[in-house]
């Protein structure tokens, strides 16, 4: 599938301008600093949607060795885990509407890109995301390992904060990607912030339909991608019992 980027009207660009702005304004503080230098890297701007194959894939290519293949939407597993198991990070390519600037039922083109692309400039991040996918790809038939890897990709990718030396911040796409749950995260409502555990969090269910009652932390991006052993010995022996 192509991005076919013809297609993109000016109200699709004058929306993407909206978001983007929108989250740039609140992100210095909040996002992790990976993600801050990733979207520099990437090449991502407000005056456009990025175009996956002629800007997006030359600069990612050269960073880490990824690219961004253009999905039509919601895709099955074992598609998806193959995909990140060859470096190719999935992305739809419809734009939410102005009527929908704040929720959505599934995620769209800002949410895949903006908040998830400017991480695949990090290796550790990248090399993590395959790594996990292979396993995934492993116990792809089997129902319980799938819902337990994703938990764990839940609550890295999508929903992560990182303890940094200037403090706590965000490198989950999810959040990333939500001006509402960006503040939530780190405030002081004191949603619970739990360190990086691996057990615990390939047993720990999540939610859709609301702010996360809980996140957690790693201590750098090395930490997920060494824990991967970690995690194969963890899900082996959860499967057993």
């Amino acid at each position: 599938m192509l991005q076919t980027y013809h297609t993109y009207t000016a109200d699709d660009q004058a929306v993407w301008r909206l978001l983007f702005d929108r989250q740039m304004a609140q992100l210095p503080g909040k996002a992790s600093q990976a993600y801050l230098d990733g979207i520099e890297k990437v090449g991502f701007a407000a005056d456009h949607i990025p175009d996956f194959e002629r800007e997006l894939n030359p600069r990612l290519q050269r960073l880490t060795d990824w690219r961004v293949s253009a999905v039509p939407g919601l895709i099955s597993n074992q598609a998806f885990f193959e995909l990140m198991a060859n470096r190719n990070f999935p992305a739809t390519t419809w734009l939410r509407k102005r009527q929908q600037l704040d929720y959505l039922e599934e995620p769209d083109m800002f949410h895949d890109t903006f908040g998830h692309v400017p991480m695949l400039s990090n290796q550790s991040f990248c090399d993590f995301l395959a790594a996990l996918s292979r396993i995934a790809l492993a116990h792809v038939d089997h129902p319980e390992a799938i819902e337990m890897i994703s938990r764990l990709y839940w609550y890295t990718v999508e929903f992560g904060l990182i303890q940094e030396p200037q403090g706590l911040r965000i490198y989950g796409g999810g959040i990333l990607s939500s001006p509402g749950e960006t503040t939530y995260s780190l405030s002081s409502q004191r949603p619970d912030r739990i360190p990086y555990d691996v057990e615990k969090l390939l047993q720990t269910p999540y939610v859709i339909d609301h702010y996360q009652d809980r996140y957690f932390v790693i201590k750098s991006y090395e930490q997920l991608y060494h824990s991967i052993p970690e995690i194969e010995e963890k899900l082996d022996a959860l499967l057993v019992t």
